[in-house]
């Protein structure tokens, strides 16, 4: 494996910059490509969620290996993630000179035949509480673990293109798994004490200031459940910005709540999310790591 170059410092303050579709244009590398290439991005990113940031690009992006390189395949909207009858119909809309209104409709409209919850999950992995109180931001599929979807991580720092989770950011908040409760969490696993393992989802949890993010965890610390086992956070963060863990101005504090977590006697895992492996390859990911 050639690893990239290490070009940002391990210790270096750095703050991430967003890129979306709104601004994608403007990366040096993307201005350099075809406009074709452009507006093939824009079609699919019109429809499903495109997001990215400066450590993707400029760290995991080898942009000598283009349209081949993984981790751009990853990153970036590609034309073949639509059918042709919908990228048509996408591309028709944007040339057409739409209203940002009427583009949002189409998407939407195409959105909904994309299957955004297979297999009856917004009807039979919504759980509720005995009093009949239906939890939209849990699923809780298997007896011992319980998924919580934290409603301020109802983002990444980037996005995978195949993500399967991406009813939860294009804004059509009747999709979205997603609550702010976390005493509604306490109650529902008072009321199953077969569950031991409570998982951190979204999103991505790590996107949330460590404030916010600690005031889910005391809740279920202070709670003192006897059948709570196991606190997991599902996270990319650590491949897609591992400045979280390192200089980023929660960092510390990050830290110090997962190390509070472990000190009250409950298992703390990461569940860290590679697709390849550049992303174990720079300063940055060995450090936080």
């Amino acid at each position: 494996m050639i690893e990239q170059q290490a070009v940002w410092s391990i210790n270096e303050t750095t703050s991430i910059k967003t890129y979306t579709l709104i601004n994608f244009r403007k990366i040096p590398q993307i201005q350099q490509m075809p406009e074709e290439v452009q507006f093939e991005m824009e079609v699919v990113g019109n429809v499903l969620p495109f997001k990215t940031n400066n450590y993707v690009v400029e760290q995991l992006i080898d942009w000598d290996n283009i349209p081949n390189d993984p981790m751009y395949v990853l990153t970036f909207p590609q034309k073949g993630m639509l059918i042709p009858e919908h990228y048509d119909k996408m591309a028709s809309t944007l040339r057409s000179g739409a209203d940002k209104k009427e583009i949002a409709r189409i998407a939407n409209d195409i959105r909904l035949q994309l299957n955004p919850h297979p297999a009856g999950q917004m009807e039979l992995n919504v759980p509720q509480l005995k009093d009949g109180t239906k939890l939209y931001g849990m699923q809780h599929k298997y007896d011992e673990t319980c998924l919580f979807f934290p409603s301020q991580s109802q983002t990444c720092h980037a996005y995978c293109t195949f993500c399967f989770r991406w009813p939860q950011f294009v804004g059509m908040d009747e999709m979205k798994f997603a609550m702010r409760e976390g005493e509604q969490l306490v109650q529902y696993l008072k009321e199953h004490p077969e569950i031991t393992d409570v998982l951190f989802t979204g999103g991505d949890p790590m996107i949330m200031k460590a404030s916010m993010f600690s005031a889910y965890t005391d809740t279920l610390l202070d709670a003192k459940l006897p059948n709570l086992k196991t606190i997991r956070i599902g996270t990319k963060a650590i491949s897609y910005w591992p400045y979280k863990f390192l200089t980023d101005s929660d960092a510390d504090e990050t830290l110090k709540n997962f190390e509070k977590i472990v000190k009250s006697g409950t298992h703390l895992a990461i569940m860290a999310h590679f697709n390849h492996l550049v992303e174990l390859s720079t300063d940055p990911i060995k450090e936080a790591i």
